[in-house]
């Protein structure tokens, strides 16, 4: 029989698919042919500030502990366009039942995926690293920048976008370049005038599990080749729906859940708080803003083109030659650069001990890292009180939604037997994940004082109940 264009081959038009090592594939709309002008995924992936991403990793420091960990933002970021299409198809009847102005299923679907597609596009150099020890002079973070970038460099493209995946939209349905951004940073003035679907549907990228967390764990895990509790978004997704109170699980997904914050926990604990990295970022954080200022001298708001300019490559091409230039400050900072690039640990771990989220909710508190190297100090013996040390107090995760501190965190939890949602506190799952919350380390030039500095953190610490040390 002879298959004509008409026929069979039809349903592949307009679609490609990209192999991926966690989903197996991940589908993208490519224009159908005509000269119509559509736009598609496509379009959004192939423009300058999609493809810039491929070259800036998704772990900063540790794909220098983990050698396999070389993946990008890029590849992280058509992950989560694929999770959150998957988990917009499966909310979409329970969001319409309390929503019935919703726009169409695949309107809806589409604009899902764009956000997850452009929720990281506002990254700079080294990811959150640049947020925290750069950005943070100007009061904002990526995702400020990221919502520039999709309303006034690619809202063009996004507002001629007329399918999903699935198909077409409904009749007179554009994407809005502004609710794209809407999903991925709720403005100061919060939702107000966006319609209630909308805020809903913020859940997906905000909240205890999201389509950006539930990617980058598995990926993370994945590339690091590190072994974690299988991580069940199917199930997640299949018993997640909306109700009046918002995103609530089912109680028959809480093992899942239970499994994934488990899963997330010891990622954090085994590759962002490994000994190594933490390590590289202390000699990061003393280089970092100074090279900043010099590659990108202001706001970056203000020239998104040169922004788009700035990258890892970028900047190692650039530190790389200030070790041959004639300027002393930028020599010393590419000799650094190269330390730094070369894997020369600078820092190494004196103390380390993790408390434990009990101790904390029993009252434990924390001062600041230079605070504490002040009462290590003290406590030294007197040869030894002027010596390179840093403390490092791991307590914030650099990511969205660090399940180490919102332990008051709450979550919508349906229970049938009574047909009623609640609002379960966190803590109540941590119960059974062998959680911990603080992860407190000293780190010296060298391992010559290690008993010394061990003693003096000790009791610098008081002692803090629940704490497990690991001495060096």
């Amino acid at each position: 029989m002879k298959t004509t264009e008409h026929s069979f081959p039809r349903i592949y038009r307009g679609m490609a698919l990209i192999a991926d090592p966690i989903h197996q594939y991940a589908c993208f709309t490519v224009p159908l042919g005509g000269g119509d002008g559509e736009k598609t995924e496509k379009d959004l992936l192939d423009s300058p500030w999609m493809q810039r991403l491929r070259r800036i990793y998704q772990l900063q420091s540790a794909r220098w502990v983990y050698p396999a960990a070389e993946h990008t933002r890029f590849q992280h970021s058509l992950g989560t366009m694929h999770v959150a299409g998957e988990f917009a198809r499966s909310i979409y009847p329970s969001l319409r039942e309390i929503c019935p102005d919703i726009p169409s299923e695949r309107y809806i679907e589409e604009l899902a995926r764009v956000a997850g597609l452009l929720h990281d596009v506002g990254h700079g150099p080294y990811g959150h690293f640049f947020d925290d020890h750069f950005l943070d002079r100007y009061g904002i973070t990526h995702e400020d920048i990221g919502g520039r970038i999709i309303v006034e460099k690619l809202g063009k493209i996004i507002r001629q976008m007329r399918r999903s995946p699935a198909g077409p939209f409904a009749e007179g349905e554009t994407l809005d370049p502004r609710n794209v951004a809407y999903l991925i940073k709720m403005p100061a003035g919060g939702g107000q005038g966006k319609p209630r679907w909308l805020t809903f549907l913020r859940q997906l990228f905000s909240g205890i599990y999201t389509v950006d967390n539930l990617d980058y764990v598995q990926r993370d895990a994945f590339m690091t080749g590190v072994s974690l509790d299988m991580v069940d978004i199917a199930r997640i997704r299949y018993y997640s729906f909306f109700t009046e109170a918002g995103l609530t699980l089912h109680e028959a997904g809480i093992s899942a859940l239970r499994r994934f914050l488990n899963a997330r926990l010891n990622l954090y604990a085994n590759v962002y708080f490994h000994r190594t990295t933490r390590a590289l970022d202390l000699h990061l954080q003393e280089i970092f803003r100074e090279t900043m200022e010099r590659l990108c001298p202001g706001d970056p708001r203000e020239d998104l083109d040169a922004y788009g300019r700035l990258d890892e490559w970028r900047l190692f091409e650039t530190v790389r030659r200030w070790t041959e230039g004639e300027d002393p400050q930028r020599r010393r900072l590419g000799r650094e650069w190269q330390r730094l690039y070369g894997r020369q640990v600078k820092w190494k771990m004196s103390y380390s001990t993790e408390i434990s989220v009990e101790s904390v909710q029993k009252g434990t508190s924390f001062a600041s890292a230079g605070d504490y190297e002040e009462r290590i100090r003290r406590r030294l013996p007197r040869p030894l009180r002027k010596i390179d040390l840093r403390v490092d107090l791991a307590t914030q995760d650099p990511r969205p939604i660090n399940p180490m501190a919102q332990t008051d965190r709450q979550i919508n939890i349906f229970n049938p037997a009574l047909g009623e949602t609640s609002q379960e506190p966190l803590r109540d799952i941590y119960r059974f994940i062998p959680a911990r919350i603080v992860h407190f380390r000293v780190f010296t030039k060298n391992h010559d004082h290690d008993a010394a500095v061990a003693a003096a953190a000790e009791q610098a610490l008081d002692n803090p109940s629940g704490a497990s040390r690991t001495n060096i």
